[in-house]
């Protein structure tokens, strides 16, 4: 069934919902021109490369699965506001469900979470409780990890500080204890899957870093979160999944591996008392919100809610409302309505659908790997921790490696191979012997994001159009 024919089906029944109120047509002036100019943006968008299809394994873009495609275009002919019940009642009690499922796939069941427009906002929440819990300290992240910690922490007036990785993009544990000896630093961010590479910080030796020295953990799984539930991974990524439930926060993007439209990013708390940080007097008074909450319709602890204890309380006493667990305030009540609808069809359980279609991207990665180590013209990065797959051109030099790899990514994309250049460390590539390869340098390589998976079915083509392009 195509998602039009889901979403006509959705719609007759959310109008039947509806069918007590007296009849009326809203007025849509220019209504006779929509179809011509729909037209038009459709031609307009049409000068895009081709995301959805799976000769594309260039930047992270994935389709929403058709399900959250057709829930989300339904829940927009209400357009639910997830700031407080008022704007969104249905829906925000979707959004409790579906974090509590997310925050459970960590191994979560007490807690304070929500959804946000993204990983870059979900990550500055993350960051900005940490920043509350440890006033003034730095905050440390793998150069290897998403640039937008560091301007997070601008924007918090934080200092940041950057940990140099090791040959496989992982966090270098020895800068890493040479940068907590000094005392200074207050929070750790670990990432679980970087952009570069898809690489994982080793989480259980932080970890252990942090009985020694006091310091808060942040994991950043914007892009590998859902691996968690993957049952192929190496050891030491699986190592590092198995421990993420010690961190103090979680970030997770669903419009990534979760299927789900952009913008769709969650951030979780270990411990719910973190939500005493966003309490707030609001102007408005929400009065339905209240008026709920008092007489103990809000989600109780234990219940199917994006809560811990503590916040269940305050939602108890009507003094807590989603706005007031969230540093945004109008927030999108259809990314609530596709996400829930999406994990009430495929489950967040390991050996799950869900979980085997990820193991699908991990296992094209790893093939993928495979053809480009036995291609003397290139020089394969790291085996890939996830399903991300870089690698450079083999040449004398760093400067015409990075020269080859321009060459190549525009014959590939005239193959409709479409792929990615990154900025890597040599160290990444230990076999290259460039001569040129100095201190600060870096190298322009390949890299292909193999997150459908329908790669799997399309790796075997993706290494012919790679040697055709070389």
């Amino acid at each position: 069934m195509r998602d039009t024919d889901l979403l006509a089906e959705a719609l007759d029944r959310l109008q039947r919902e509806f069918a007590a109120l007296p009849a009326w047509t809203p007025e849509v002036p220019g209504e006779e021109r929509m179809a011509a100019v729909l037209a038009e943006a459709a031609q307009r968008l049409g000068d895009n490369f081709p995301y959805f299809h799976p000769l594309y394994a260039g930047q992270m873009l994935k389709p929403p699965h058709p399900i959250a495609r057709a829930a989300y275009a339904m829940a927009m002919w209400l357009n639910p506001n997830n700031h407080a019940l008022d704007g969104g009642r249905a829906s925000s009690r979707m959004e409790w469900e579906a974090v509590r499922e997310i925050a459970a796939m960590f191994g979560w069941r007490e807690f304070v979470g929500h959804l946000t427009g993204g990983g870059t906002l979900a990550n500055l929440e993350a960051l900005w409780v940490a920043g509350q819990m440890m006033p003034g300290k730095k905050i440390v992240a793998s150069e290897q990890a998403h640039y937008t910690h560091e301007r997070i922490t601008a924007v918090l007036r934080l200092p940041f500080a950057s940990i140099a990785c090791d040959e496989s993009g992982r966090m270098d544990l020895a800068h890493l204890e040479s940068a907590l000896a000094s005392g200074e630093v207050g929070t750790v961010v670990a990432t679980l899957g970087t952009t570069g590479s898809g690489a994982v910080d080793p989480l259980g030796p932080i970890l252990d870093l942090r009985q020694k020295y006091r310091f808060r953990l942040h994991v950043d799984g914007a892009y590998g979160g859902y691996f968690r539930l993957a049952s192929n991974l190496g050891d030491d990524a699986a190592r590092a999944f198995e421990r993420i439930a010690e961190a103090d926060s979680i970030v997770v993007d669903p419009h990534k591996h979760g299927l789900q439209p952009y913008g769709c990013g969650c951030v979780l708390f270990r411990d719910p008392a973190m939500g005493r940080w966003y309490k707030h007097d609001s102007p408005c008074t929400y009065f339905t919100s209240q008026e709920l909450h008092i007489h103990g319709e809000a989600p109780q602890a234990g219940a199917s809610c994006g809560v811990g204890s503590f916040a269940a309380e305050l939602f108890a006493e009507g003094s807590l409302h989603l706005g007031e667990i969230s540093l945004e305030c109008s927030r999108a009540g259809a990314s609530a309505v596709a996400l829930w609808t999406t994990q009430r069809l495929l489950p967040l359980v390991p050996g799950g659908e869900f979980a085997k279609e990820l193991e699908k991207c991990r296992e094209a990665a790893l093939r993928l790997h495979s053809i480009i180590s036995s291609d003397t013209r290139f020089v394969a990065g790291p085996a890939p921790d996830l399903d991300i797959v870089v690698f450079a051109m083999r040449a004398p030099t760093l400067t015409e490696s990075s020269r080859r790899a321009q060459e190549v990514f525009d014959r590939a994309a005239s193959r409709d191979l479409h792929l990615a250049l990154a900025q890597m460390p040599p160290r990444l590539f230990p076999g290259a012997g460039w001569t040129d390869a100095g201190e600060g340098r870096m190298v322009t390589c390949l890299r292909s994001v193999l997150m459908k998976p329908e790669h799997l079915g399309w790796v075997e083509q993706i290494g012919e159009r790679l040697r055709e392009a070389t």
